[in-house]
């Protein structure tokens, strides 16, 4: 089979298209034909070596795929050949609260991922997709749209009349809009692009700031709050966000920390957490169960993904380069021939 490998923690031009064996699936295992994956920030990290250390090399990148099972291993009963899923970022996370041992079963991490034409998954890290979904927005699923899942609907209950603050327009920040909206709540967003956010407004997001013309946007999402501030607060950005996101969060609110953009260090004021009475909780992607929960919610109000480009499989570094950019509104995605 074909798959790109990251050969070293060296960027994009470390990236190889190799010809390796087809996997074959263990007992407890199916061997899924991959017809989709998609890109998520963390893929860069990986790539430049940012991600921290236990990222084996070489290593095939990418947590998020889909596709249709090709074979099963002995002993497996949920599933058949034919039956079309999607894997999981954590293929040892079923259900309960995160636990450290999950780290050691993440695709494109510290196991080979999804960025080739066959995979060999456990049999227990993989759900079905949705049906009205085709493969390449089902592959957008297993990581932006669950990490919003989890931080709106499992942990946060976010629920009718709140409002959401998201920041960005990539694929985490766009998902949870999505979410917001289905939910019954308002939902403000920030980019840098006017011409993104009226992409967003078309999507449905009530408010919308231009972050680069309004450096002060916590006190933009306050006036758009009747000076209630926001519910929930989507915080991806990290060092440079993160103060502002604590000034905009209304009293009680929930900050959900999901990523550092712009860096993993702040410097914050207590007083503001405690007497906010704010929730700051961290979240990291989600179980197959909270998996499951969106599929049924997604497939129920047929929400469609946002796809910004496809790429052909054998143009995978140009879709990084292209995440790279920030050009992007939404997924990225990599078909795989």
């Amino acid at each position: 089979m074909n798959a790109w490998q990251l050969a070293a923690p060296q960027g994009v031009d470390a990236l190889k298209l190799n010809q390796l064996p087809d996997p074959q699936p263990a007992p407890g295992q199916v061997l899924v034909r991959v017809r989709a994956t998609s890109l998520n920030y963390r893929d860069l990290m990986v790539a430049s070596g940012r991600y921290g250390p236990g990222v084996p090399l070489p290593l095939i990148p990418l947590s998020d795929g889909a596709g249709e099972i090709a074979a099963v291993g002995a002993g497996v009963t949920r599933w058949k050949v034919g039956d079309r899923v999607a894997g999981t970022f954590f293929q040892n996370w079923a259900t309960g609260p995160l636990r450290r041992e999950v780290f050691e079963a993440a695709l494109g991490g510290s196991l080979n991922g999804m960025l080739a034409q066959y995979v060999a998954l456990a049999a227990d890290g993989v759900v079905a997709i949705p049906p009205h979904l085709d493969f390449a927005a089902a592959a957008t699923l297993p990581c932006a749209a669950l990490t919003a899942w989890q931080a709106l609907v499992t942990q946060g209950r976010v629920s009718a009349g709140q409002t959401v603050l998201v920041l960005g327009t990539g694929g985490v920040s766009i998902f949870a809009m999505q979410f917001a909206k289905m939910h019954g709540a308002r939902v403000i967003i920030t980019s840098s692009s006017d011409a993104k956010l009226a992409r967003a407004q078309a999507l449905g997001a009530d408010g919308i700031i231009n972050y680069r013309t309004t450096p002060d946007w916590e006190k933009e999402v306050f006036r758009l709050t009747d000076k209630t501030g926001a519910d929930h607060v989507v915080e991806v950005g990290g060092t440079n966000t993160f103060p502002k996101s604590l000034r905009a969060v209304a009293m009680g609110g929930t900050i959900s920390v999901i990523g550092g953009v712009s860096g993993f260090t702040s410097e914050v004021s207590l007083r503001d957490i405690l007497g906010k009475s704010v929730r700051i909780q961290g979240i990291f992607v989600g179980s197959r169960e909270m998996f499951e929960a969106m599929n049924r919610a997604i497939t129920q109000h047929r929400l469609q993904p946002v796809l910004d480009r496809t790429f052909p499989f054998a143009e995978a570094p140009a879709a990084y380069r292209y995440q790279e950019s920030g050009a992007h509104f939404g997924k990225l995605v990599i078909t795989v021939e």
